[in-house]
């Protein structure tokens, strides 16, 4: 019987040690994953800020129109956010001065949270929209990219990039 009993036993320990080395395996593998993949990308082709805050966005373009759906994080205070478009890696020459109603290199006022008369807070859900003037550069036309990025003080919380329609 003894020798019954130590193999069993001895059965048991390879067993948990072969468990463990294998739960070690797929860890340190998935790790490598998530390493080699760098900064994970958010739904809408967003990806993650430079500092502790993110923020995932959907871009919509169409025509000299951008507009810009809070997904998920938290509130930004309008304020305190700055939005950077840039076509085809080329920084518009005017940039939203968001909360705005009329900027030079933009048509009209904009929508949503982007709008002075609004409570200067774009939270999740709030889609704010504006459209790019003629007189700015370059051009929104069909097929060039474009990417939004968004600042929170000096704190990058979020970048989304799409083609116009």
């Amino acid at each position: 019987m003894t020798a019954r009993a130590s193999a069993s036993a001895i059965g048991v320990v390879l067993l948990l040690l072969f468990g463990v080395v294998l739960g070690g395996v797929v860890a340190a593998g998935a790790e490598a994953v998530a390493e080699a993949a760098g900064e994970p990308e958010l739904a809408g082709g967003a990806e993650t800020g430079s500092s502790g805050q993110t923020v995932a966005l959907s871009l919509r373009l169409d025509g000299d129109a951008v507009a810009l759906t809070h997904e998920a994080g938290p509130p930004l205070d309008l304020s305190e956010t700055r939005i950077v478009v840039a076509v085809d890696g080329e920084e518009l020459r005017y940039q939203p001065p968001v909360p705005f109603f009329a900027a030079r290199g933009f048509r009209g006022g904009p929508t949503g949270p982007f709008n002075l008369a609004s409570d200067g807070v774009w939270s999740v859900g709030e889609t704010g929209s504006f459209r790019v003037a003629a007189t700015n550069a370059p051009a929104l036309r069909r097929g060039r990219t474009v990417s939004v990025t968004v600042y929170v003080d000096s704190d990058r919380v979020s970048r989304v990039r799409g083609t116009v329609d």
